[in-house]
């Protein structure tokens, strides 16, 4: 693609997504920024809105520090729609970091204004505009980003979008008591992105480190105002409120279904199984490779690849889901290419794969049984680790057969795999409308392992 001239410049608009809350009011086990909304993450949709800007822009996403391999994975499906690359949590430096578009992901601190704080640190020397904005504003419109970016650089300080306020406000006891009515005229619901002058923004965090306001002020403009920097409200957007309850949650799927118009086709997903069984090799030498991690001092599970059953009832799964057939099908034993390939060189395939067959992949959850390794102290580093490479949820359980059949004998190691996958969205046909699946490899022919480039 070649760039337009806008484009075709360092950026020097920065946007940091704030993406590392819990949001425990939305009653998800997942940080907020990673439910889904109509079967996308919420940062998935905010990263959509951010890269239809009309300028050049670089893209901070602040994400938990154990979902940043969810996050990039995010990042690079956004990113590859719109043929834009995603870089690595280490703050950018130089001409070579500075393409017209890029995302970067870091990790999230303590606090909101920590976690902007490390944003900042990303940004790259062309950047002299700063907006901090909420995935939780999943469905912000561009423009809007547009617009505060515009007023930042016509006044030369802060900017917030913000709407009137239209009910009536009471001031009331705690008892419940009416007190008085508030002028609405003089109130606003602000929302984001808020937009500042990058020296600004620094300025306004240096000053409230020094005098220990960061705890006290959750929001940047509040930041910046009580930094005595000036901040102005420009007119919002309805469609830029906050995901933060399952009511809100409800209403923007309602929002999305009538974007789609009407008839819509049912969306259906598709569930998938997988099991895979591996014993024990001979000897010691062997390497053990489990849920996509190395396991020292184990000992390893036979087979052609390295015996990785978590992985392989993985691909079984999603490919039966994706109706692609299974592991055996798709990646003989007899093909020598395969000998003692690890399992994420299976499951990038699958999910090449299953993208190609026109699904998305939703979540995966997986059971090992087996008396050995000990799983739980590294349950989290192997869910981070698959839905890294899947660009989904994983959730992993791990349990026994209480000395029952050959993995209670510790002859081995079993999995089960579920995979729930759904019809990606198309252009140019109607949501549910499923592309036609991309057909197996023919007899003879092999899958595209990029692994070997």
């Amino acid at each position: 693609m070649t760039d337009s001239p806008a484009l075709s410049a360092a950026p020097s608009v920065a946007v940091i997504v704030v993406a590392a809350g819990s949001g425990s009011r939305l009653g998800h086990a997942e940080p907020k920024a990673f439910v889904p909304l109509q079967m996308r993450p919420l940062l998935e949709r905010a990263l959509d809105s951010i890269f239809r800007m009309r300028e050049a822009v670089q893209i901070i996403v602040v994400a938990p520090s154990d979902r940043l391999t969810y996050a990039r994975g995010i990042a690079a499906q956004v990113a590859a729609r719109h043929e834009a690359p995603v870089s690595t949590n280490r703050p950018a430096s130089g001409p070579a970091a500075s393409p017209s578009r890029t995302v970067t992901i870091v990790g999230g601190g303590r606090t909101r204004q920590d976690s902007v704080d490390r944003g900042m640190s990303a940004l790259i020397p062309s950047i002299d505009i700063v907006l901090v904005h909420d995935a939780a504003r999943a469905l912000t419109p561009a423009a809007l980003c547009d617009e505060v970016v515009a007023a930042v650089r016509s006044t030369g300080h802060g900017i917030i979008p913000g709407l009137p306020l239209v009910d009536t406000i009471k001031r009331i006891a705690n008892s419940g008591a009416i007190l008085g009515t508030v002028d609405r005229s003089e109130l606003s619901a602000v929302q984001t992105p808020q937009g500042f002058p990058r020296s600004m923004l620094a300025e306004a965090h240096t000053w409230a480190a020094q005098n220990g306001r960061f705890e006290a002020l959750t929001d940047d403009a509040a930041l910046v105002a009580d930094a005595g920097l000036p901040v102005s409200v420009i007119p919002g957007h309805q469609l830029a409120f906050k995901i933060t309850t399952p009511e809100d949650l409800a209403r923007a799927e309602l929002i999305l279904q009538a974007a789609l118009g009407e008839p819509q086709p049912q969306i259906l997903p598709r569930i998938g199984t997988g099991l895979d069984v591996h014993a024990f090799a001979a000897d010691d030498t062997t390497e053990l490779w489990l849920a996509g991690l190395h396991w020292p001092g184990e000992r390893g599970l036979s087979g052609h690849s390295d015996g990785d059953v978590a992985c392989h009832a993985i691909c079984d799964a999603l490919l039966g889901a994706a109706g692609l057939g299974d592991i055996g099908s798709v990646f003989g034993t007899a093909d020598p290419r395969f000998t003692g390939a690890h399992g994420e060189t299976f499951l990038t395939e699958t999910v090449r794969l299953v993208a190609a067959a026109g699904y998305l992949i939703g979540n995966v959850s997986v059971q090992i049984i087996g008396n050995r390794p000990k799983f739980s102290p590294r349950r989290g580093e192997a869910e981070t680790r698959l839905a890294g490479i899947l660009s989904a949820p994983v959730n992993i359980g791990a349990t026994t057969t209480d000395t029952l059949g050959f993995t209670g004998r510790s002859e081995g190691v079993a999995a089960t795999a579920t995979a729930l996958v759904y019809p990606a969205p198309r252009a140019g046909r109607f949501a549910g409308q499923v592309a036609a699946p991309a057909p197996l490899p023919e007899p003879g022919q092999t899958p595209d392992l990029n692994w070997e480039a």
